[in-house]
């Protein structure tokens, strides 16, 4: 993963006839697509384009963006499944005492209790409740809850010290 590109949101199809994309946001900055301006488009055939936006709205969960010179379903097609990107000095801020994910993507994960290591965070995911660490945990993948009342954060450490609940390593 190159932690120098952030990704605001993941583009999931072509939307309408007048070359509007349906997007699916990534940003925990509140306000960050409406706000912004330009980034990059990472293509499914590994080449990356730079884009104007002119226009985002919010769509049901997800978002509608309008990118200046893309005025058709063909030309929008062409961005179905690319993800769109910054570079980390233009992610924006969050309120105080907020975290971003990718910042804690490749933390270790200890165990808050004993010390333990327990593995690394390689993602997240998020279901409508708690949101969850993808974490690799003896060569699998387990998802372990991620919360304040859970968790202890130290970025200059590169850590996160978890409470597991009871049985969750072991399923």
């Amino acid at each position: 993963m190159d932690r120098e590109k952030i990704v605001l949101a993941e583009i999931l199809r072509p939307r309408g006839n007048r070359g509007e994309v349906l997007a699916r946001s990534q940003t925990d900055v509140p306000g960050r697509l409406e706000q912004l301006k330009s980034a990059q488009a990472a293509l499914i055939d590994g080449s990356n384009v730079p884009i104007e936006i002119t226009a985002a709205w919010p769509h049901k969960d997800d978002w509608v963006l309008k990118f200046a010179g893309v005025d058709s379903i063909d030309d929008a097609e062409r961005f179905r499944g690319a993800d769109l990107w910054v570079f980390q000095a233009e992610r924006g801020c969050l309120p105080d005492g907020g975290l971003f994910q990718s910042d804690l993507v490749g933390c270790s994960v200890l165990n808050r209790a004993s010390g333990d290591f327990l593995g690394i965070v390689t993602g997240w995911q998020q279901y409508g409740g708690s949101l969850l660490m993808e974490v690799v945990v003896n060569g699998r993948d387990v998802l372990i809850p991620f919360g304040k009342a859970l968790c202890d954060v130290n970025l200059s450490e590169r850590t996160i010290r978890v409470d597991v609940p009871e049985g969750l390593l072991e399923i």
